[in-house]
C-alpha cells in the first residue's frame, strides 16, 4: 500500500516531486509508525465490516481500528467479538492488495489472547491491538498478553496504547503517571508502534466538549496534557515514541458562531472556491487548523471517526518542496560540523545542529507521504483526492 495510491499514476506524477513509498504490514516499525496517517475507527459490530475495510482501503485509508471498547455498548461485546472473528476470517480469504493496517481495540488484556486463538490463521490480517486507558500499572498486563499472543501465533503484533486516563489529566498525578507509562512502554519498546491521545476522555473528566470552531489546543486543560505527553514521551533523542493527534468529532455544521478559518486566496489561485465552501460546511476548516497545530506540537497522524477526515490529514502530512529542500540541506554530510546557512528559498535561516532532529523527522515523513511539487499546495492535494 501507499498514501495517495488510490489516485491515478499520472495525477500523482503531477502532484509529487517524490511520490510516497510503498509499504506493507511487515515493513519496519519506524516506517509504519510514521505511515499510520489518519487512523479510521469503526465499531467491530458492523455487519459488513470486511466489505467496509476493503472499501476504505480503496479510498486511501491505510490504518483502521476495529473497536470493541467505547464505540459499542457493554451488552454488545460478545456479539462484537464473534462478528470481528467472522469478518477478519472472511478478509483473510480475499485478495488483500488494498487492505489497511488493522488493529483491534480491546477492553481487557485476556481478550487479546482469546481473539488471536479464535482467529487462527486469519491473524495474518491483523497488525496489532489498541490498549485503552493506558497507565503503567494497567498497561503492563495488556503488553504481557500481547507478547504471549505474538509468541503463540508467530505473527508480529504491535501495541498502540491510548493515553486517556484521569490520572494523566489531573495535575497532582500527571508526572508520576507519565513516568509509569514511560517505564511500561520502554520495557516493550519494540512492540509499541505509537501512543494515541484520548482527548474526548480528557474533556469528559471536566464536562467539556470542544465545538467545531475550537481545536484541542484552545481547551487549556487539554493542551497542557498534550504538552506534557510530548515533553516526556515524544522526545527526538531516541527515547521518544510517535504520538498521534486527537480525534476530530465533527463532520457537518448547521450554524457557525465565528468566521471560517480558511483563507480564500489559496483556493482562488487554483479555482477551487467550491471546495473551500464544502470544507467550511463540513467543519473541515477547524480540522485543518488542528492538524497543523498537531504537527507544530510534535504529533504525527490522527485518530478519525469519519472517512471524510482521512484526506485532509494525509494532504497536510505531505512534505512541501520547501521543507524537503531545507531538510536535505541541513543533513548534507558536509554540514556535520554545524553552522548556519540561508535556505535555498532565501526566506529563512537553517541552523544545522538545532534543526537536525526536525530535518530527520521531515525526511521520514517525506518517505511515507511524499514531497509535493514546487507549485503544489494542500488545496491541490485535497482537490485531487476528492476527485477520485
Amino acid at each position: 500500500m501507499r498514501h495517495f495510491g488510490h489516485i491515478a499514476p499520472e495525477v500523482r506524477k503531477r502532484l509529487f516531486y517524490r511520490e510516497p513509498c510503498e509499504f506493507t504490514a511487515d515493513s519496519p516499525a519506524r516506517l509504519l509508525s510514521a505511515a499510520l496517517g489518519a487512523t479510521l475507527y469503526s465499531p467491530a459490530t458492523r455487519p459488513r465490516l470486511a466489505d467496509d475495510v476493503l472499501k476504505q482501503g480503496t479510498h486511501g485509508v491505510v490504518s483502521m481500528v476495529l473497536c470493541l471498547e467505547d464505540s459499542i455498548s457493554d451488552a454488545d461485546v460478545a456479539a462484537g467479538e464473534e462478528n470481528l472473528v467472522r469478518q477478519l476470517t472472511d478478509l483473510a480469504g480475499r485478495p488483500r492488495a488494498d487492505l489497511p493496517l488493522l488493529f483491534v481495540r480491546v477492553r481487557r488484556p485476556e481478550q487479546i489472547g482469546d481473539l488471536v486463538r479464535r482467529l487462527g490463521p486469519a491473524v495474518a490480517v491483523l497488525s496489532g491491538f489498541v490498549l485503552p486507558k493506558f497507565t503503567g500499572e494497567r498497561g503492563l498486563p495488556f503488553l504481557e498478553a500481547l507478547g504471549a499472543a505474538e509468541s503463540a501465533s508467530g505473527r508480529r503484533l504491535f501495541a498502540m496504547p491510548v493515553l486517556e486516563s484521569p490520572e494523566l489529566l489531573y495535575r497532582e498525578s500527571r508526572v508520576e503517571t507519565l513516568e509509569g507509562i514511560f517505564r511500561a512502554v520502554d520495557k516493550y519498546r519494540d512492540r509499541v508502534l505509537a501512543l494515541r491521545l484520548g482527548v474526548t476522555d480528557f474533556c469528559s473528566s471536566y464536562g467539556l466538549r470542544r465545538g467545531p470552531d475550537m481545536t484541542a489546543y484552545d481547551i487549556q486543560v487539554v493542551a497542557s496534557v498534550i504538552s506534557d505527553v510530548v515533553n516526556m514521551l515524544g522526545r527526538a533523542d531516541g527515547t521518544g515514541f510517535t504520538v498521534t493527534g486527537p480525534v476530530w468529532e465533527y463532520f457537518h455544521v448547521q450554524e457557525r458562531m465565528f468566521k471560517p478559518q480558511l483563507r480564500q486566496s489559496p483556493f482562488l489561485e487554483v479555482e477551487a472556491t467550491a471546495l473551500r465552501q464544502k470544507l467550511i460546511e463540513h467543519a473541515m476548516d477547524g480540522l485543518l487548523r488542528e492538524i497543523s497545530l498537531d504537527r507544530a506540537n510534535g504529533l504525527l497522524g490522527k485518530t478519525c471517526i469519519h472517512p471524510s477526515h482521512v484526506l485532509p490529514v494525509h494532504a497536510l502530512s505531505v512534505v512541501s518542496h520547501e521543507e524537503f529542500s531545507d531538510a536535505q540541506d541541513i543533513l548534507r554530510p558536509e554540514r556535520d560540523g554545524g553552522g548556519v546557512l540561508r535556505s535555498a528559498y532565501t526566506n529563512k535561516m537553517n541552523e544545522v545542529k538545532p534543526h537536525r532532529a526536525w530535518a530527520e523527522r521531515t525526511l521520514l515523513r517525506a518517505t511515507v507521504f511524499g514531497v509535493a511539487n514546487e507549485d503544489i499546495g494542500f488545496v491541490e492535494l485535497l482537490a485531487a483526492g476528492l476527485a477520485e
